[in-house]
C-alpha cells in the first residue's frame, strides 16, 4: 500500500505519495486518493524538504528515488523530461526528438500530461513550439508561476 501526505507550498496544497521505495506521485489538490494511507513517512517529509528548497531557490535538482506507473512511451518521455535543465524550456518536438521519435510530438504531449510525479519531473518546462504556454495539469498560472520561479 502506498502512503502518503498534502503539504502547504507556495503555489498551494500538494500531495505526495510514495510506495516505501520511491516517490509514485506530486500532485496538487487537497485529498489523498483513497487507497493512499495517510501517513508521513521519512521518504515524504524529505520530497517535501526538497520541494519547498526548490521553491525557497535554493535546489535546482532532485534528488529522491522516483516510480512514476505509466507505459514504456511514457517512461521514455518522463525520463526526458528530467533531463531539461533547471531554467530551461523545450517544445513537445524538442522532447519527442530526445526520445528518438520526432513525429511523436502529439504522444509526447499526452505522456506530459500523464505526469504523475509534477514539479520533480519538470514537465512545466515544455512548451508550445511558438513559445506559448499549454497545457499544465496544475493550471496555466501554476506553470507560469514555476517558470517566473526557475528564472530568477
Amino acid at each position: 500500500m502506498e502512503n502518503g501526505f498534502i503539504y502547504q507550498t507556495l503555489l498551494g496544497k500538494i500531495v505526495i505519495t510514495e510506495n516505501g521505495h520511491a516517490i509514485t506521485a506530486v500532485m496538487f489538490g487537497e485529498s489523498l486518493p483513497g487507497e493512499v494511507n495517510d501517513s508521513e513517512t521519512p521518504l515524504l517529509k524529505q520530497a517535501s524538504s526538497q520541494l519547498q528548497e526548490y521553491f525557497a531557490g535554493k535546489r535546482k535538482k532532485f534528488d529522491l528515488p522516483l516510480q512514476p506507473k505509466g507505459t514504456d512511451f511514457q517512461q521514455k518521455v518522463w525520463k526526458a523530461l528530467q533531463d531539461i535543465p533547471y531554467g530551461a524550456v523545450v517544445s513537445y518536438q524538442d522532447i519527442a526528438r530526445a526520445i528518438g521519435n520526432a513525429k511523436a510530438c502529439r504522444a509526447v504531449g499526452g505522456a506530459n500530461n500523464r505526469n504523475p510525479i509534477a514539479i520533480v519531473i519538470p514537465c512545466h518546462r515544455v512548451i508550445g513550439s511558438d513559445g506559448s504556454l499549454v497545457g499544465y495539469g496544475g493550471g496555466l498560472e501554476i506553470k507560469r508561476q514555476l517558470l517566473e520561479l526557475e528564472q530568477q
